[in-house]
C-alpha cells in the first residue's frame, strides 16, 4: 500500500504521516501560460537528410544560443543587401532625379566593413577580399596591421603553426607569432625594401605638387603599387573602395615611416581629412549597414561615424569580448543604441565567437549568395538582349 495520496486537482500531496507538501507540489508543477501563437520551436538539422551545409545553416535560426544569433546576423545581412530607396516612401522634399522607381532602386545600403589586423593574418583575408572585389562593401575601417599583413601576403607567405611555439626559441630563429600562426621576420625585410621607395615618392609628391596625404590616400596609393590580385588594397584602389585606418602607425607601416624620418624627413600624413571623409560618407547616406569583425579602434570609429546620421540601419558585430569591463569592444549593440550610433528601429546582432569560425559562414549565406544570384540574374538578361537583337535582325 502507498504511504501517499496525491489529489492532481490541486496539485496536492499528503503522506500517511500527515505532511502535508502542497508548496513543493505546487513549485514543480507550475501550470504555464499558453506559447505566443508566433513562437518559434527549437529545432536541429537531420543529419538523416545528409550532409548539406547549407540546409544545415538554415535551422541554425532555430537552434538555439550562438547558433540562433549567426542565423539572425544572416537575417540582418540580407536586410543590408536588399534594400533599396524604394523600400520608403517618397518624402515631399525628395530630389526629383531620386522620384522615379528606377532611380530609387539604385539606392543601395552603405555598407560599412570594419576588422582587426590577425583577420587578414589569417584566411579571412580571401573572404574580405572577395567582398572588395566584387563591391560588395563601400567604407572600409581596419587597423594598421590589417593594412601591412595583406602587402606583405603578396611577397611571401604566412604559416599555420601553434599556439603553444615558445617566444623565446622562436626569437632566436627570427619567426614572429600571431595566436597559431607563423611569420618569418624576412617578411617584414621584403616589406621594408618595397615601402621605401614609395615612402620617397610621397614625400617628393607632397614637396612638388603640394599632395596633401591621409592614410586613406596613403592605402589607396600602395593598392595602385603592389598592382597584385591577390591584394584586399589592389582591389579597393580598383573599385574606389575608400580605406580608413586612424592608427595607421600603429605596426609596421609605422616603424617604416619612423625609420624614413630620420633619412628623408619632413611626410605628413593628415588625420582631419579621413575623419571629415568617413564621417560623411555616412552623414549623407540614406541607409547604413555595419559588419564589423573584433573590437578596438575599428568598432568604435565605424560606429562614431554612423552617429552622424543619428545611427546606422543594420549592424552585425561578431567577436569574443564581454561587456562586464565597460569596453567598448565588448559593448553589445544596445549600448550603441544608447549612444546614437545604431538607430532605435533597428534590429542589430551579435554573435559572440571568433570571426575566423564564423565569418565565412556567413559570407557564403549571404553576400557570396547575394553576388552569385545577381550574376546570374545579369546573364540571363544579357542572353534575353542577344535573342531579341537577333530576332530583329
Amino acid at each position: 500500500m502507498s504511504d501517499t495520496t496525491t489529489t492532481s486537482k490541486d496539485a496536492t500531496t499528503t503522506t500517511s504521516i500527515g505532511v502535508d507538501n502542497t508548496l513543493s507540489s505546487e513549485a514543480v508543477l507550475l501550470r504555464s501560460e499558453p506559447m505566443p501563437k508566433d513562437s518559434i520551436p527549437v529545432k536541429g538539422y537531420d543529419f538523416n537528410n545528409g550532409p548539406d551545409v547549407d540546409a544545415l545553416l538554415k535551422t541554425y535560426l532555430t537552434s538555439g544560443f550562438q547558433a540562433t544569433n549567426f542565423g539572425l546576423a544572416i537575417n540582418e545581412i540580407n536586410d543590408m543587401l536588399n534594400w533599396t530607396l524604394n523600400d520608403e516612401p517618397v518624402a515631399e522634399n525628395e530630389d526629383e532625379d531620386l522620384i522615379d522607381p528606377e532611380a530609387r532602386k539604385k539606392v543601395k545600403t552603405k555598407i560599412f566593413l570594419g576588422y582587426t589586423s590577425n583577420m587578414i593574418s589569417a584566411g579571412v583575408r580571401e573572404t574580405i577580399r572577395f567582398l572588395v572585389e566584387h563591391k560588395m562593401v563601400d567604407v572600409i575601417v581596419t587597423t594598421g596591421g590589417g593594412i601591412e599583413e595583406d602587402f606583405i601576403k603578396c611577397m611571401a607567405d604566412t604559416y599555420i603553426g601553434s599556439f603553444e611555439l615558445k617566444g623565446s626559441s622562436l626569437r632566436k630563429k627570427g619567426i614572429n607569432r600571431i595566436g597559431n600562426l607563423l611569420v618569418p621576420n624576412d617578411n617584414y625585410v621584403k616589406f621594408e625594401e618595397w615601402m621605401m621607395p614609395i615612402l620617397d615618392k610621397m614625400v617628393e609628391e607632397q614637396t612638388t605638387k603640394g599632395t596633401v596625404w591621409t592614410p586613406s590616400k596613403m592605402i589607396h596609393r600602395l593598392g595602385k603599387e603592389i598592382d597584385n590580385p591577390n591584394s584586399v588594397y589592389y582591389w579597393a584602389y580598383k573599385n574606389d573602395i575608400p580605406v580608413y585606418c586612424p592608427a595607421i602607425t600603429d605596426g609596421s607601416i609605422g616603424d617604416m615611416v619612423y625609420f624614413h624620418s630620420f633619412k628623408t624627413p619632413g611626410l605628413v600624413i593628415d588625420l582631419v581629412e579621413d575623419i571629415r571623409g568617413i564621417n560623411r560618407s555616412a552623414e549623407f547616406a540614406r541607409h547604413t549597414g555595419m559588419v564589423i569583425l573584433g573590437g578596438g579602434v575599428i568598432k568604435h570609429h565605424i560606429c562614431n561615424a554612423n552617429l552622424m546620421r543619428n545611427g546606422a540601419n543594420h549592424a552585425v558585430f561578431i567577436n569574443t569580448a564581454q561587456e562586464f569591463d565597460g569596453s567598448d569592444s565588448g559593448a553589445r549593440p544596445d549600448e550603441a543604441v544608447s549612444w546614437g550610433k545604431i538607430r532605435l528601429d533597428a534590429t542589430p546582432v551579435k554573435v559572440y565567437g571568433e570571426a575566423t569560425l564564423i565569418f565565412p559562414l556567413l559570407v557564403s549565406q549571404t553576400f557570396a549568395k547575394y553576388h552569385f544570384a545577381q550574376k546570374e540574374k545579369e546573364e540571363k538578361n544579357m542572353h534575353k538582349e542577344e535573342e531579341e537583337q537577333a530576332n530583329h535582325s
